[in-house]
């Protein structure tokens, strides 16, 4: 039996991953945001990640960032980059679909250093 290879995700790429409901069992597969480095990923076998929303209208939280080149993310709709930050196994990812374009990247960062105050 042979080994699959380590996928290895980089910065700013955009996957898509199984998401809990809080209220139940089931899941459902939305947009997340790799931000951690790629040598993070490949080191732990895991990414921290933001959610990605197209919930664009209602219940906006405070950080909500919205991503203004969708070309290159391979979103189907308005969305935005939700700093709901979380950590996810590799064997979880479905699969990827597309990454931010540059000013989306430099925008993350401006809105990572004033949440984390670094």
């Amino acid at each position: 039996m042979m080994n699959e290879p380590i996928k290895t995700y980089k910065t700013y790429e955009i996957v898509v991953v199984p998401f809990p409901f809080t209220d139940r069992e089931k899941s459902k597969n939305r947009p997340a945001l790799i931000l951690s480095s790629e040598l993070f990923n490949e080191k732990n076998g895991k990414s921290i990640m933001a959610m990605i929303t197209s919930n664009t209208g209602k219940e906006l939280w405070p950080n909500d960032m919205a991503i203004k080149d969708l070309e290159p993310t391979g979103l189907i709709e308005s969305s935005l980059i939700r700093f709901k930050i979380f950590t996810i196994d590799h064997l979880l990812i479905k699969t990827r679909i597309g990454f931010l374009h540059h000013e989306d990247k430099k925008a993350v960062q401006v809105k990572l250093k004033e949440i984390l105050n670094i």
